[in-house]
């Protein structure tokens, strides 16, 4: 999925930096490791090698013969935001480059369901998100936090921005540590 938007987002576009954003990573390649090491079975290198949280940055450095940077992020609930927060400074930091953000995540595989939050339960079949972040916004949008948060949103932070963009409305969501907004 991941691999998909960010495509489709930065089509034609070399030497864009990346951040990749999730709050579980591949999870579901890492439960297959576990349970071939339960059962005694050999480890497969590819399957370990597309259990790391970057993995689908380098997937797309090499599809896309990319050398530019990239940073993987997993912030727990609050990922989404802490993706935003690190493109809008790396993009503050070289302006005349834009950043791709990406963020996805999958349903927990059953071993992991009973440690999940609420909005991991939202998740379904699964998120994915590409959004390119330039000078040359279509849209701008802007982002504040609160310290504290209280009662943590029942929906994924994710489906939250999302309803921002489609709307073109302000979202406020709350997490366990802090309350983001963007107008």
């Amino acid at each position: 999925m991941m691999l998909h938007v960010a495509g489709a987002c930065a089509q034609g576009m070399p030497g864009l930096r990346l951040v990749f954003a999730s709050q579980h990573g591949e999870l579901g390649y890492t439960v297959a490791l576990l349970r071939a090491l339960a059962a005694s079975e050999p480890l497969s290198p590819t399957v370990f090698s597309l259990s790391v949280h970057n993995a689908a940055a380098g997937l797309l450095s090499t599809v896309r013969a990319d050398r530019a940077e990239s940073t993987a992020v997993a912030a727990g609930e609050e990922t989404l935001g802490y993706a935003l927060l690190e493109s809008y400074c790396q993009l503050m930091q070289e302006p005349q480059r834009p950043v791709l953000i990406v963020y996805g995540d999958a349903p927990l595989p059953p071993e992991y369901q009973p440690f999940g939050t609420r909005a991991d339960a939202s998740l379904g079949r699964g998120r994915a998100l590409a959004v390119l972040l330039s000078r040359e916004d279509s849209r701008p949008t802007a982002v504040s936090t609160e310290a504290g948060g209280g009662e943590p949103c029942g929906e994924a932070q994710v489906d939250a921005f999302i309803r921002h963009l489609e709307q073109a409305a302000p979202v406020r969501w709350m997490g366990g540590a802090t309350t983001w907004s963007w107008h």
